[in-house]
């Protein structure tokens, strides 16, 4: 992304605000003027992320979370992972954005502007978790290629707009219609413009679920631009690769869709178990669909240093397509395990917080672990789950380090 484009878009307003302090004599500034403040910007700042947030990688932009920063119930857009895969669109004009429905299997091609989604079709609000497929990568041995995410590549924000189904429906789905496919305005890295970042896509049952969304608000605000401004097909429970941003086009498919990154091991697992290291075929890879039965304590920060021998931890479980029926914890290294207090999800597809009060037996160090079982009777693995060549699904048990002093 040229930045300094970036820049020039934004509003005086904007621009203070990524400054942190009122231009002062902005009403004079010449036009497209970058100020000195934003011709190196702060991608913190940029995005407006918090500065405890980890920088993976700024080409293309890929910032993630650390653990005790994702306490919030509906996590705000300062601590949302950022998960791209090429540069982010410039120019863009909302009041002339367009979404077009096609495909083999579409009964027609049909285009619709941000005004008419919004006033033709019901509007919904849902809260939704996304994860990064590679979310727990660093730890893969032998290492995987790609950022190497430890954590804090999830979230789950409020999500409004309309349902796919809607919009689906209003164009017309043929009989041998299986899958969709998106299209975004991100471009390469290598700028050719012949080539799609990334252009994936889920069933048609997913597709057609009440929570698959094209969103236009999160938290309640306009998408970030990070997030995929103005629109963004949001999948909850899926790898969030399968939430495209910057929404263009949808096309119906009648067969799976081979867009970018939907082939190879691109969100592609072994279907059978293999070992750490091997080299695996296509055509025994299987797509990545529900995301695994996960949990993460987010209160306390890891290293804790605790003047009593009690400690109240909480967190949130996860489950992708399904429900977490039981969250527990140890202080032992798994020897034996204690119920944790878990709530109901606010919707489906949302993440379900949970709290304990831990009583420690002395003073000393200790490592809290948390372990999520899912209502088909999935748990956490207390160790690395097996290898896959790109380091998808870590799911295995999030723990801290606390010292009873």
């Amino acid at each position: 992304m040229n930045r300094r484009k970036f820049a020039s878009k934004l509003t005086l307003a904007t621009i203070s605000g990524i400054l942190g302090a009122d231009i002062v004599f902005g009403h004079q500034m010449p036009q497209h003027y970058i100020p000195l403040g934003l011709q190196d910007p702060d991608p913190f700042k940029l995005f407006q992320k918090d500065s405890e947030m980890v920088l993976l990688n700024d080409k293309p932009w890929n910032m993630e979370a650390k653990a005790h920063l994702l306490n919030d119930k509906v996590t705000p857009n300062k601590f949302m992972f950022i998960r791209n895969n090429g540069k982010i669109p410039e120019n863009i004009n909302e009041a002339n954005w367009q979404l077009t429905i096609d495909g083999e299997a579409a009964l027609t091609a049909k285009s619709y502007s941000l005004d008419e989604l919004k006033s033709k079709f019901k509007t919904y609000t849902y809260q939704l978790t996304l994860e990064c497929g590679g979310n727990g990568r660093s730890e893969f041995n032998p290492p995987a290629k790609g950022n190497q995410w430890i954590i804090g590549a999830v979230s789950c924000a409020n999500w409004t707009g309309v349902r796919l189904r809607d919009v689906l429906e209003d164009t017309g789905i043929n009989s041998d219609a299986v899958y969709i496919g998106y299209h975004a305005a991100d471009t390469h890295l290598s700028g050719d413009p012949n080539k799609e970042p990334i252009s994936r896509g889920v069933p048609l049952s997913k597709a057609l679920q009440d929570e698959t969304l094209l969103a236009f608000e999160m938290n309640g605000k306009p998408i970030p631009i990070a997030h995929g401004f103005p629109l963004r097909l949001v999948c909850g429970g899926w790898p969030a690769s399968a939430s495209g941003k910057w929404l263009k086009k949808i096309s119906i498919r009648n067969k799976i869709h081979d867009g970018a990154k939907m082939g190879g091991s691109s969100y592609r697992v072994p279907c059978e178990t293999v070992a750490p290291g091997s080299k695996v075929e296509d055509d025994a890879m299987c797509i990545i669909e529900s995301m695994p039965v996960k949990s993460l304590i987010t209160y306390p920060k890891t290293g804790a240093l605790l003047n009593s021998k009690t400690l109240k931890i909480n967190g949130h479980a996860w489950a992708g397509e399904l429900q977490v029926q039981q969250i527990e914890y140890s202080i032992d290294f798994g020897s034996t395990w204690q119920l944790c207090t878990l709530d109901q999800p606010s919707n489906r597809l949302a993440w379900q917080h949970f709290n304990a009060s831990i009583s420690f037996p002395k003073k000393g160090y200790y490592e809290v672990w948390a372990k999520a079982t899912d209502t088909n009777d999935n748990s956490q693995p207390m160790v690395l789950p097996g290898w896959n060549p790109k380091g998808y699904l870590n799911n295995a048990c999030h723990r801290i380090a606390v010292k009873v002093v």
